[in-house]
């Protein structure tokens, strides 16, 4: 009806008005009258060849052009995310030590497209990330979190990140990589964190028939190099942060398992409930491609 009349408005005419719309020209006259019956005015009076509005067709016309552009804005099915213009926050579940793989790449490239929105990091426990991401107050789980595995939370694996050793620059072993003896031998610092990486290299661990003397146990990445700086203690860690610590610490270095390394899938999630949306299509998009130099073969 708000289109009839807009129609009118524009073309004065009805048959003018119905090959506008693609309607027949009864069903615009149709139109036509229940609209003036709804406002209780002829809105539209014949003077020569045209039908000129009444004031309070122009009044309703001005209303009706207003909310038919929030309409077809909103409810396009094209609608796009135009990053440049949005002042939203993003709001990335991660982990301490995903802040290190990902975050400065992903900063990078949001802050450059979308500089009037924050990023912001959460660290919360799975349940918590789970009713972010629903509600939609976290936009992307970032990482490894295994909890999020029901059919409402959808899944994109980024890379494959695989795990090493960090050792005392000067550590009396200079064996690389250790050998199996060396590595049953060693007191290591073991990190559990929320994100339960922890348990992938325990669970590898075992099958393989691997043991190791645990000394320490601490629920931090970023403390757990600077300890081993000072120590005997070797500890695991993934490949990326291992290999920051080493170049930022004269004190550290890397050296390799003496096995083939456990690898976690480090995938970004989102709910299902967004999985259209135009904004978080877009920052999936964005999150993928910074990775695609570590998914080449």
């Amino acid at each position: 009806m708000l289109r009839v009349l807009v129609a009118l408005l524009d073309h004065r005419g009805v048959s003018r008005a119905a090959r506008v719309l693609n309607r027949s020209q009864p069903a615009t006259s149709a139109a036509l009258l229940r609209l003036r019956q709804h406002f209780e005015d002829p809105l539209f009076v014949r003077s020569g060849g045209s039908m000129q509005p009444t004031p309070r067709a122009e009044a309703a016309g001005d209303a009706a052009r207003a909310v038919l552009q929030i309409v077809d804005t909103r409810m396009d099915p094209r609608q796009v995310f135009e990053p440049a213009a949005s002042q939203r926050p993003v709001s990335l579940a991660m982990s301490d030590v995903g802040e290190f793989i990902f975050l400065p790449a992903i900063l990078q490239v949001l802050r450059s497209a979308m500089p009037r929105a924050a990023v912001r990091s959460v660290s919360v426990p799975a349940a918590q990330v789970a009713s972010g991401l629903e509600d939609g107050g976290i936009d992307m789980a970032v990482g490894y979190f295994p909890d999020l595995s029901g059919r409402n939370f959808m899944q994109q694996v980024l890379f494959r990140d695989r795990y090493t050793c960090l050792i005392r620059a000067d550590h009396p072993v200079r064996s690389d990589p250790l050998t199996v003896r060396q590595f049953g031998q060693l007191e290591h610092a073991v990190v559990r964190v929320e994100s339960r990486t922890e348990e992938v290299i325990e669970r590898y661990l075992t099958r393989r028939r691997i043991a190791r003397r645990v000394a320490l146990t601490t629920p931090h990445f970023a403390s757990a190099p600077m300890i081993v700086a000072q120590s005997d203690l070797v500890v695991m860690v993934p490949e990326p942060l291992a290999r920051y610590f080493a170049r930022t610490s004269s004190n550290l270095r890397v050296v390799g398992l003496p096995f083939e390394p456990p690898a976690i899938d480090l995938k970004q999630l989102w709910h299902r409930r967004f999985n259209n949306d135009p904004r978080s299509r877009w920052l999936r998009a964005r999150i993928y491609e910074q990775f695609r130099d570590r998914r080449a073969p």
